[in-house]
């Protein structure tokens, strides 16, 4: 029989966040109801309150989570009741043409649950990147979740699921950083740290952390970063190159996605050098380059998009590095919260006072 839960609803654009009561169905095909311990406050739930990325309203916010199997529909066979899960928010089709190549984290069709969740008039919810866990159980399709070690805590566990997933894939997989490669991170927020520990973590021989806010820098050293760089008042293309023997870094990561940035981390590389870009840019940004730049400095210009992840593959690895001491975790946890702080929690994002928030269920 259906479930009314306690949930974190949008309900339309700019206007708070409400907890109210919402209604989720059992698990039908393909579909597993997850009892949720605990999810991170990201900046993607802000921008899907502010309406910048659809207008699908109501949106049940919340995807960053951990949680619990509570019960399985018909056709799931490698999760059952009692399974502990982190939640993705891509779940690879297999048959799509990325899919059939080879390139499941490219994936075109990527599963999400097929019955709505609703407010108590029958409303359906729209259910932020086919997740919604800022609620007490979701509904999700069987391959968003992902089995992982139950030793992990739920607060660090969940983050995995996006935030730390995209920086930490972003230098690992996008970047292909290798070991006594250069590297340098725009923007020290919860993606941006995360890209400097998977740096750390692949053998990046220098890891140059840039940011406006000495607090961030500060605390990017606790991930790996080995200097540091306030472009608030230095010029960060000149002091990257005068921190790498004045070629630039082998990777530039901007975690930022703003113009400028990206401009910046353009002219950060060495000859040949990759930048990645992970943070996410307005829909109306423009970028302007000279094209013989573009020409002869070489090198590549890549989009991380959910740090070209498997979950499958990878959510458990990146568990297993956080249980060995290898990946902290708990570092990015800045405090713990209740379901009705959520609001207030979007303006410490705002303030940059706090890497995550995480609601505890």
């Amino acid at each position: 029989m259906p479930h009314e839960v306690r949930a974190v609803v949008a309900a339309k654009r700019g206007a708070p966040v409400e907890v109210q009561t919402i209604v989720v169905p059992d698990p039908g095909p393909g579909e597993v109801l997850v009892a949720v311990q605990a999810c991170g406050v990201c900046h993607t739930d802000l921008h899907y309150r502010e309406g910048a990325i659809g207008e699908d309203f109501p949106y049940l916010l919340g995807h960053e989570a951990a949680g619990v199997v509570e019960a399985v529909g018909a056709g799931v066979a490698d999760l059952a009741p009692g399974d502990y899960v982190v939640l993705a928010w891509r779940a690879p089709c297999g048959s799509c043409r990325s899919c059939r190549r080879g390139r499941p984290w490219y994936c075109f069709d990527s599963r999400n649950a097929t019955q709505s969740m609703t407010l108590l008039d029958g409303t359906a919810l729209t259910a932020a990147l086919g997740i919604g866990a800022f609620a007490e159980k979701t509904l999700v399709a069987a391959g968003q979740a992902v089995k992982v070690d139950p030793s992990a805590r739920p607060e660090a566990a969940g983050l995995i699921g996006c935030g730390v997933m995209a920086g930490y894939g972003a230098a690992v997989h996008t970047g292909a950083v290798g070991s006594g490669d250069t590297v340098a991170v725009i923007g020290c927020g919860g993606v941006g740290n995360a890209a400097i520990a998977g740096a750390s973590i692949a053998g990046a021989r220098r890891i140059i952390a840039v940011d406006i806010d000495d607090r961030k820098l500060d605390g990017a050293t606790r991930f790996g970063a080995t200097h540091t760089v306030n472009s608030r008042g230095t010029d960060p293309i000149e002091a990257v190159r005068g921190l790498t023997g004045g070629h630039g870094a082998d990777v530039v990561i901007d975690a930022v996605g703003r113009p400028e940035t990206y401009r910046q981390g353009f002219f950060m590389r060495d000859l040949a050098g990759t930048l990645v870009q992970v943070g996410v840019p307005d829909p109306d940004m423009r970028i302007e380059l000279p094209l013989i730049e573009l020409f002869s400095r070489g090198g590549a210009l890549k989009s991380s998009w959910y740090g070209d992840c498997l979950p499958s593959r990878d959510f458990p690895v990146l568990i297993d590095r956080y249980l060995s001491g290898r990946l902290d975790l708990d570092g990015f946890v800045t405090e713990t919260i209740a379901l009705d702080e959520v609001e207030a929690a979007f303006d410490k994002m705002r303030d940059g006072t706090v890497l995550r928030s995480v609601v505890v269920l």
